[in-house]
């Protein structure tokens, strides 16, 4: 039995060595690996360079609509000091809040609180106008 030991340990250990990956595969693993960063580099420096691009192009356009706005004021000066003002738009006067219908001592209260209109408040005593009246 003891003959037999030493052989079956040798093919034992061969098995072992044999189920591991060979050179070649571990060559292609390597490869794959380093193709892998590689490409993410590339895809980053893509992403980078767009985004240098986009910046520059909103600073372009904030220019030119400065360039714009500096060249219609320029315009508006010039028209002004001919005399030649053209004419503003129509201001709309903001419409007034409408009461809330609480009122207060007699007055109908707005929504900020004050008085809804300036009149004084018509005090009855009893049905009949204080103050004289019929």
């Amino acid at each position: 039995m003891k003959k037999y030991i030493l052989p079956f340990a040798l093919s034992g250990l061969m098995l072992l060595s044999a189920c591991g990956p060979s050179a070649e595969e571990k060559a292609a693993e390597q490869k794959r690996i380093q193709d892998s960063i590689a490409e993410a580099q590339r895809l980053a420096e893509e992403a980078l360079q767009a985004e240098k691009q986009r910046v520059q192009d909103s600073i372009n356009a904030v220019v030119e609509q400065m360039r714009q706005d500096s060249i219609k004021m320029a315009e508006e000066l010039a028209a002004a000091k001919k005399g030649a003002v053209k004419p503003k738009a129509k201001v709309t006067p903001k419409e007034e809040p409408k009461g809330t219908g609480i009122t207060k001592g007699g007055n109908e209260i707005k929504t900020d609180g004050k008085p809804a209109s300036n009149e004084l408040p018509k005090v009855t005593k009893g049905g009949q106008p204080v103050g004289g009246g019929k």
